[in-house]
C-alpha cells in the first residue's frame, strides 16, 4: 500500500473516530463517585433553568445544575432554604475537557440532598 493511500485511510479513521470519542465523552450516563471531581462552593442563588433544571450560582461566579431536578421531584423553595449562602459539596462528572457543570451529587456537611449514584 502506498503512502498516500495509507495517509488517506488514517485521516478517514481519525475523522470518524475522534468526533465519536468526543461525543461519547460529553454524555453523562450513570455517573460514579470515583469518576467525579469533588468541589466545594458557596451557593449565592438558586433558580429553575430550562428543561426543568435547577441552576446553582456560586460565589466564584460559576453556575452548576441538576439536570431535570424539578422534574425528578426536587422542590426549589425547600432546596433554597437549605443551601442559600451555605457551602455545599458537589460531585461533578469528569469529562474529556475537565469537570462538567452537571451535579451528580449535592451535599451540605454530611447530609446528601441529591444524588445520581446508584446504591449497587
Amino acid at each position: 500500500m502506498n503512502k498516500s493511500i495509507r495517509n488517506g485511510i488514517l485521516l478517514l479513521f481519525l475523522a470518524i473516530f475522534l468526533p465519536l470519542l468526543f461525543l461519547r465523552s460529553c454524555v453523562i450516563y450513570n455517573p460514579k463517585a470515583k469518576n467525579c471531581e469533588v468541589v466545594t462552593a458557596t451557593v449565592t442563588a438558586l433558580k429553575a433553568g430550562p428543561t426543568y433544571d435547577i441552576q446553582f450560582n456560586t460565589s466564584s461566579g460559576t453556575t452548576y445544575y441538576i439536570n431535570r431536578g424539578i422534574e425528578s421531584g426536587l422542590n426549589l423553595d425547600s432546596l433554597n432554604a437549605k443551601v442559600l449562602n451555605k457551602t455545599v459539596t458537589l460531585h461533578l462528572p469528569k469529562m474529556i475537557y475537565g469537570p462538567s457543570k452537571h451535579i451528580a451529587q449535592l451535599a451540605i456537611e454530611d447530609q446528601i440532598l441529591y444524588t445520581e449514584f446508584s446504591t449497587n
